[in-house]
């Protein structure tokens, strides 16, 4: 070989860095410590990534979950070894739940002492085996280019997921000559996405002869940026829709056969379509308990269409007549393509009741309770003032109401911890949103218990020019949790107050870390906060909105009953006997 075509000599660091370039990498969320060290210093001299230093791991892989969601690339994280890199197991048990592409890398003690209880080692391949896509564990620099284009290339295909490469200290120092692998391979690693012509075709005898079919869209139909696919398939049927919790604003709201979001605290319409159906055409859905309620109750006259690219979710909870695995981008091109030019009417009936269920059990938003404000009023008024923003939420009562009341009318602008639950979402989220999305408006609805478990990320955007916005819906309650105990424990209230009287001060802790504070008690001020804080676009900006404790989230399944079953207050429900079909 001449010398002029050798590989250069680099170090496993240097190596991590070019490889992280030519991926495509321009932003990584992270902290650094003693074993990842070695890759912090050529990470400071590139002048094509960002590196944004966090105040908490956590915050990194939920802002690299926000930026993924928000870009549609492969969001990144870094951290040390032991405690660094345990930080981050939620953040990616979270992105193995909801399908986000992320890849988090992590230092790990020398290759030598790896076993041995040795300062800040943890098994952390074996500790995240279950909530990652996959895992490498790298001790010879050489490998490095290989395992970071493995990494992003199974993060971001298929069913998307978060995979971790483990990098150990002496692979970071000592040198091997780069090689950029030419050719990836993956033995067993070979997602399907062409779905198979006859099923295809036998979905579109099932929709021909079906009388009351729903299109039940999952969050897949948003990871594959299905939209307008989904649209041409909704125009050709005249099928009604639903968008799970996941799946908000992959049709816009305001269309007439739109009925709305299912499961636990879903629509009337939704739920009811779902109940009743002949047919369920799901698109990117899992059959979640929330969406299903008791699985033995859930939709028990309809036959089942399912596609999704992750063979393993088809048939896993429920029965399927007609399984597709593949893109759902293309299931729904090719479903089109089929059914285009056919005669598709007789739904008008199975409409029209859908409709009618929609209109009778709309949701209602007084602006006070007892002289206190709703949080329900404060949500939608900052949905009517802010458009289309990008929206994070946090887990609890308030991701309820947004999901119900925000203005969801384009797509991939909602994001949330749906499959985990994770509080402390929000914040970190909104962060990584604004980053991948610098010109959009961001918004963070959080409740008062989950912004302060990751509030200090406020921090990290005031010193990097990320100006998100952050509404905290302050009940003094961890509010869901003290719903079930009004619901189903006597008003017991155990340890879910938190009895803040305004401790801590929102605004004045906002203003501490660098954000602006305000606060809103009267409706008077609501309009009046959120027009402020889409005004300031120089720095972070919380507003706190005072709320009424006992508001609850209605429409409710309680968990583990059938969905006919739901409640549109306490006490009250649907009298499924007048609504006539």
């Amino acid at each position: 070989m001449a010398e002029s075509h050798k590989p250069k000599e680099l170090t496993g660091a240097q190596a991590l860095v070019e490889s992280l370039e030519r991926v495509g990498v321009d932003v990584i969320f992270g902290i650094p410590g003693g074993a990842i060290l070695p890759a912090y210093d050529p990470l400071g001299q590139s002048t094509l990534l960002r590196h944004i230093l966090v105040r908490h791991e956590q915050g990194a892989a939920h802002a690299a979950e926000g930026y993924a969601m928000t870009t549609g690339r492969v969001g990144v994280c870094m951290a040390t070894s032991g405690p660094g890199a345990t930080n981050l197991v939620t953040g990616l048990a979270d992105a193995m739940l909801d399908s986000v592409p992320i890849v988090a890398i992590t230092g790990q003690v020398s290759s030598a002492a790896i076993g041995t209880d040795a300062f800040q080692e943890a098994d952390i391949r074996g500790i995240t085996f279950p909530i990652t896509k996959h895992s490498y564990l790298v001790t010879n620099p050489a490998d490095i280019p290989g395992a970071i284009r493995a990494a992003f290339h199974i993060a971001s295909t298929g069913r998307p997921g978060p995979v971790l490469v483990d990098i150990s200290k002496d692979a970071l120092t000592d040198s091997a000559p780069f090689v950029w692998p030419p050719a990836l391979e993956l033995p067993g690693y070979k997602p399907t996405t062409t779905p198979h012509a006859k099923q295809i075709r036998e979905a579109a005898r099932l929709i021909r002869e079906a009388e009351r079919p729903v299109l039940y869209i999952g969050g897949g139909v948003v990871k594959a940026q299905a939209y307008e696919e989904l649209a041409e398939l909704v125009k050709i049927t005249q099928i009604p829709v639903v968008t799970t919790l996941m799946a908000r604003g992959a049709l816009p709201d305001s269309h007439p056969l739109h009925m709305g979001m299912p499961g636990m605290h879903g629509t009337v319409a939704a739920v009811g379509a779902l109940q009743r159906s002949d047919l369920l055409i799901t698109l990117g859905a899992r059959f979640d308990d929330r969406v299903t309620g008791k699985l033995s109750t859930f939709a028990p006259d309809a036959k089942v269409i399912h596609a999704d690219i992750d063979p393993a979710e088809i048939g896993k909870n429920r029965v399927v007549d007609v399984p597709i695995v593949g893109d759902v981008k293309k299931v729904i091109a090719e479903l089109n393509q089929v059914l285009r030019g056919d005669d598709l009417g007789g739904l008008e009936p199975w409409v029209g009741y859908l409709t009618g269920l929609k209109e009778k059990y709309a949701t209602d938003t007084e602006a006070t309770k007892d002289g206190v404000l709703t949080p329900q009023y404060v949500i939608k008024r900052l949905g009517e003032l802010s458009g289309d923003a990008i929206y994070a939420a946090g887990v609890g009562q308030h991701q309820m109401w947004a999901a119900q009341l925000l203005p969801f009318e384009k797509p991939g602008r909602w994001l949330n911890s749906g499959g985990a639950g994770t509080m402390g979402y929000c914040v970190p989220a909104a962060m990584g949103a604004k980053v991948g999305a610098p010109d959009e408006v961001v918004w963070g609805i959080d409740g008062d218990g989950c912004f302060q478990m990751t509030n200090q990320e406020l921090v990290t955007c005031a010193l990097n020019d990320i100006p998100i916005k952050i509404a905290v819906i302050n009940n003094e309650s961890l509010g869901m949790v003290r719903q079930w105990q009004t619901l189903f424990y006597g008003e017991r209230y155990s340890n879910t107050d938190l009895k803040s009287r305004r401790v801590p001060d929102f605004p004045m802790l906002a203003e501490a870390m660098g954000a602006v504070g305000l606060r809103a008690d009267t409706v008077e001020e609501v309009d009046e906060v959120i027009t402020k804080a889409l005004e300031i676009n120089d720095r972070p900006v919380v507003v706190e909105f005072v709320v009424h404790k006992d508001a609850m989230v209605w429409p409710m399944v309680a968990a583990g009953t059938s969905n006919d079953d739901i409640m549109i207050a306490k006490d009250l429900a649907p009298d499924w006997e007048e609504e006539i079909l």
